[in-house]
């Protein structure tokens, strides 16, 4: 486990995120305990990149997903199957990047300072959903592709994680 984060001072977000990968490998690397893990991806994301609220909802049998460990404001406790940017991520089994919350039909406002969001789902790999990573920004269009493709990667490890407790 890595007892410190450090934190890139490159400008460019794409090698952000190849200095923080490696480390949030490292971070959950020989913890059993999903939430331990979870929690900590959380913080370290927070930490290094500052979104606005970043955090797990983890799927139940019934398709409804239900908050996991978050950083940010108080967060909707439970989604419905199939609703706001979570559900339909995870009922389509792809990443939703959402460029205004606004625009998307069904967007759930936990917060009303939140104003883009990536939905980055994922399963066992016998390919049974476990959850979803969200995370929200302040500003319209606030995730880069950089962002997406290092959001997806932390999903990889919190399916290992999950499949693993």
């Amino acid at each position: 486990m890595a007892d410190i984060l450090t934190l890139s001072d490159s400008p460019d977000r794409a090698a952000q995120w190849a200095h923080l990968l490696p480390q949030l490998e490292l971070l959950v690397q020989g913890e059993s305990d999903r939430t331990a893990n979870l929690a900590n991806l959380a913080a370290a994301l927070r930490q290094a990149f500052g979104f606005f609220w970043i955090g797990f909802y983890l799927a139940r049998p019934d398709g409804s997903l239900v908050l996991g460990p978050f950083q940010g404001t108080i967060a909707c406790t439970r989604i419905p199957p199939g609703r706001g940017v979570c559900g339909a991520a995870l009922v389509q089994r792809r990443t939703l990047v959402v460029p205004d919350v606004e625009r998307f039909p069904g967007h759930i406002a936990c917060s009303s300072a939140s104003k883009s969001e990536v939905v980055v789902p994922f399963f066992t790999a016998e390919g049974a959903p476990l959850g979803v990573l969200d995370a929200d920004s302040d500003r319209l269009d606030g995730f880069c592709a950089a962002d997406v493709a290092g959001l997806e990667r932390v999903a990889r490890l919190a399916a290992g994680c999950c499949a693993a407790a």
